[in-house]
């Protein structure tokens, strides 16, 4: 199920929930959380913990890498939104993660 939304996280957990049939209570009660609180990340007021994503995964029986991949989109997508980065600037950060790779794959050689 690899999606790669172009939701937030929140909307994609609400959208998991509703094609599951589980109300907002019965998602809460499963992820430790108040209801009023998951209603808040499902409406973008408040970010989902990511300690939860494997329990995410199991209710809504997901792989972890692939709902972990759905969570960091939706962090650096909304990092870039806040802090207005230009295309250049995502260029020049696209080249430092390439540059970290290398030094990842020469470390892992020595």
């Amino acid at each position: 199920m690899t999606s790669h939304m172009k939701t937030t996280f929140g909307e994609y957990i609400r959208f998991l929930r509703n094609e599951n049939e589980l109300t907002l209570t019965q998602l809460a009660a499963k992820l430790n959380l108040d209801s009023a609180n998951l209603s808040k990340i499902e409406n973008g007021k408040r970010d989902f913990d990511e300690k939860r994503l494997p329990k995410l995964a199991v209710i809504f029986k997901i792989n972890l890498a692939e709902l972990r991949n759905e969570y960091v989109t939706d962090q650096i997508g909304k990092y870039i939104y806040e802090t207005n980065c230009t295309k250049q600037l995502l260029q020049v950060a696209e080249e430092k993660a390439e540059y970290r790779r290398t030094l990842k794959k020469t470390l892992q050689i020595q």
